[in-house]
């Protein structure tokens, strides 16, 4: 097995919104008078965890505070922990500030362990956290890695895994950055320990005797000497996560940024799940003001069930830049009803380049699939604008073809009316009726009848129906004029008409 831990340090910050300014005054959250984390420019001014508020306040004037808020805490970690399930659905939450992901399974899949953790460690920065992260064969390993600063610090990093047995890894962390309990942390400080090795050098059962059986078994767990089995994160049964923006925004466009944040979870929801949507919709929480609505419903619809998260957002960008915005915008909520199976991709067993010749086919020369091409020009035309011709039981040409959704799925069955003879591809809007010389239809001249007539008899059920095309009596014939162009004519109690022309 291998885990990987992601601490967030500076996750009660990092979990309340603030406007992103370059002359941004230094903040900090606190919780019953004292500090509980700030940002860089506070620290520099000596602004630590544990401080009173106070204290901070007369050696920092200008400190900008908030009270902590666990609720947008948690959902910062739930939003992580789905969007983590893009790269394994085995996730597990160790709060208040910790994520755990077993990613051997993966490793094949996103192009070994380096590549992996990389991916991993920069989409936890796209939503916005700050993550120490590291890698270790057991979970608590990887926390207290982790804890210690992590790979920034040159503890768990991928090139570390093999370098040195686990143990002696853990030995060189130091005891005060582990986040024991205090009791634990002040008995081993009192036996001299400095370090994790300091206290694997001490015999185990005085070690029980005198700071607790839970130390002992803690350090069998790291060592995985003994099973340290971790509950997995249950995925929602139904997507619905809100976000709060660090300031009002009057601009549709600048939402945009924002809502990656949730269209990056709800991929990893959908990707452990092994599903995708057709349809999501996003909710834009206004400012209470007078005459404006309390929120905006965008509604995001896709030619076929996808994941993909670059798609979901070239859509809302679409949508979001024809949007006007009735009064400033203070959160958005992405939500989604029940997900559907998602089937899997082909590729080519011996492509270079890992996809297969249908997927080509599939795709433009952009890469840009069909579908993404069609829910792109619904969002800029509208769900009505956009739409294919599909077949219909109907012996009459002018009723033989209905509007459908652009990817509906096409009836095996055809038409549904039987045998007919050929049909040309460009009907005209209304049958134009053609002269006649002798009997015989003109079009530049005399047209020469090449098969056969065909009967059409129909419609006598809607002929007192408005714009409807009522009852038919037709002859229909393949004709060629003196330019060779290739006619579909008929006759009927009127005379000649052409009705299409074939390719």
């Amino acid at each position: 097995m291998l885990w990987l831990a992601l601490y967030l340090p500076r996750l009660p910050l990092d979990a309340r919104p603030c406007a992103c300014s370059d002359a941004a005054p230094p903040r900090a959250i606190v919780e019953r008078e004292r500090i509980v984390v700030a940002d860089d420019g506070a620290q520099a001014a000596g602004i630590v965890s544990g401080l009173r508020l106070a204290s901070a306040r007369a050696r920092l004037p200008e400190l900008v505070v908030q009270p902590r808020d666990p609720a947008q805490e948690s959902a910062a970690l739930t939003r992580l922990a789905c969007s983590a399930g893009a790269f394994t659905s085995e996730v597990s939450l160790a709060p208040p500030a910790t994520l755990l992901l077993e990613i051997a399974g993966s490793l094949r899949f996103f192009g070994g362990v380096e590549r992996l953790f990389a991916g991993i460690v920069q989409a936890a920065a796209e939503q916005g956290l700050r993550v120490q992260a590291a890698l270790a064969p057991t979970p608590l390993a990887a926390q207290w890695l982790a804890f210690a600063g992590g790979a920034d610090a040159g503890f768990g990093t991928p090139a570390s895994l093999d370098a040195a047995p686990l143990a002696h890894r853990l030995g060189v962390l130091p005891l005060a950055r582990l986040a024991l309990p205090a009791a634990q942390e002040k008995r081993l400080a009192a036996f001299g320990a400095g370090t994790l090795a300091d206290a694997l050098r001490l015999p185990r059962a005085g070690l029980a005797r005198r700071v607790g059986a839970d130390f002992v078994a803690d350090l069998a767990r790291a060592l995985g000497e003994i099973p340290d089995p971790r509950a997995r994160f249950v995925f929602p049964e139904h997507f619905s996560q809100t976000l709060e923006l660090p300031a009002r925004s009057e601009s549709a466009l600048a939402l945009a940024f924002a809502a990656r944040r949730l269209i990056a979870a709800l991929s990893g929801w959908l990707a452990a799940r092994a599903a995708g949507i057709r349809e999501c919709v996003l909710d834009l929480r206004c400012e209470r003001t007078t005459g404006a609505p309390p929120a905006l419903m965008l509604s995001l619809s896709f030619a076929e069930v996808t994941r993909d998260a670059q798609r979901i957002g070239r859509v809302l960008d679409e949508r979001l830049a024809r949007l006007q915005l009735p009064a400033s915008v203070e959160s958005l909520c992405l939500r989604t009803a029940a997900p559907e199976p998602l089937a899997g991709r082909a590729a080519a067993l011996f492509a270079a380049d890992g996809s297969s010749a249908r997927g080509h086919a599939a795709r433009g020369a952009g890469g840009t699939t069909i579908a993404e091409l069609i829910e792109r020009l619904q969002a800029c035309l509208g769900e009505q604008g956009v739409y294919r011709l599909a077949a219909h039981p109907e012996h009459r040409p002018e009723n033989a073809t209905q509007r459908d959704a652009p990817l509906a799925r096409q009836d095996a069955r055809g038409s549904g009316v039987g045998q007919h003879g050929p049909r040309p591809l460009w009907l005209l809007p209304a049958p134009q009726a053609l002269p006649e010389q002798g009997g015989r239809p003109q079009r530049g001249g005399p047209l020469r009848l090449l098969a056969g007539p065909e009967r059409i008899e129909s419609g006598w059920w809607d002929e007192g129906e408005p714009s409807a095309v009522g009852d038919v009596r037709r002859d229909y014939f393949v004709a060629v004029s003196q330019r060779c162009e290739w006619l579909w004519i008929f006759r009927s109690e009127a005379g000649w008409f052409l009705h299409g022309l074939f390719a």
